[in-house]
């Protein structure tokens, strides 16, 4: 238990004051966003997961980012507004009241193999918080991003994700906007490329090989992040709507999803109230879309009807996140 109570420390570590002043700029709807012409889908999972049952959901066209946000564009977003994110701020005793002085440090979790088997039941064998991991440091102290601009950036809060979008004049994708939007046309198939896990012999997604969490054969080329578009994009030309990173949503988490499965959704932006079984008093968020620490014996993550959550504050070395825009479609679509 103190281990579990020790990464539960680590994960509110991050919990800080109010976003940094920044001047919002109106997002370009063609600057690198695809249009998604809206329609109705069936979404959900299809492995029936009572989570995220399968139920008929309308939605309004929107623009969405044709990838992942990257390094680049997250630095220069930094540069232009001068925000600090959860991970660089050091929490006060006010904040985390309990915790112990010198354990209040600015940091991130990473993920650390473990060097033998565990019992999958274990998170905290794999996962380490890490002083200094941010964004710039995604290791820690002596890491950088240097060579990696078209990287997803990781270790980015939700209330990190939203600032920036903010400054965009965009905002995070509802879940019913991301899903459908992941599915590329697709209905009811099991990846967002199609129903097997192949094409013509290829991966389709950054996502784990090998024994988890000990071995990653990196089959697919990578053991952490890969550069955007590095996989084929789906049918609306989205990349890495599966695996790659986590990504953030608006939509506050509940067990019951973002609809009724007996009833027809239209726009549903989610519960107005957030609550996980797992810690109650808890306010979560939803992340949608796997990463690269996706593995078919733990975690499914990377299919589209998978859902995920944590506290607005908590920053990862695998979670990222891509804008969406509210603005009129192309004139074709009009």
């Amino acid at each position: 238990m103190a281990a579990v109570t020790a990464l539960r420390h680590a994960l509110v570590a991050t919990l800080l004051g109010p976003l940094s002043p920044s001047v919002a700029q109106q997002a370009a709807p063609t600057d690198d966003m695809v249009w998604i012409a809206g329609g109705e889908a069936v979404l959900g999972s299809q492995q029936g997961d009572p989570d995220a049952p399968l139920h008929s959901v309308a939605v309004t066209g929107f623009w969405l980012d044709a990838t992942e946000v990257t390094n680049a564009k997250f630095a220069a977003f930094v540069s232009a507004t001068g925000y600090v994110t959860d991970a660089e701020r050091t929490p006060t005793q006010e904040e985390l009241p309990g915790v112990p002085p010198d354990a209040l440090v600015a940091g991130s979790l990473v993920f650390r193999p473990p060097a033998e088997a565990v019992d999958l039941r274990e998170f905290w064998r794999w996962w380490e918080f890490v002083p200094g991991a941010c964004w710039r440091a995604p290791d820690g102290p002596g890491s950088s991003i240097a060579g990696k601009d078209d990287h997803p950036v990781v270790h980015v809060s939700w209330r990190d994700a939203t600032a920036y979008c903010e400054w965009r004049g965009a905002r995070l994708p509802t879940e019913a906007e991301w899903e459908f939007a992941a599915r590329g046309g697709l209905d009811r198939n099991r990846y967002v490329w199609g129903n097997e896990p192949k094409v013509e012999g290829r991966l389709m997604a950054n996502i784990w090989q090998g024994t988890f969490p000990t071995v990653n054969s990196a089959a697919d080329g990578y053991r952490t992040t890969a550069p955007v578009k590095q996989f084929p994009a789906n049918g609306f030309g989205l990349w890495d709507m599966s695996g790659n990173v986590w990504e953030w949503c608006s939509d506050l988490y509940h067990p019951h999803g973002y609809g009724d499965p007996k009833q027809r959704a239209v726009d549903p932006c989610g519960p107005d109230t957030s609550y996980d079984p797992m810690e109650p008093g808890a306010i979560k968020r939803v992340m949608r879309g796997g990463s690269f620490l996706c593995s078919d014996v733990y975690c499914l993550g990377y299919l589209p009807g998978t859902r995920m959550k944590s506290t607005p504050d908590t920053s990862l070395c695998h979670t990222g996140f891509r804008a969406a825009l509210t603005a009129p479609g192309p004139a074709k679509d009009k």
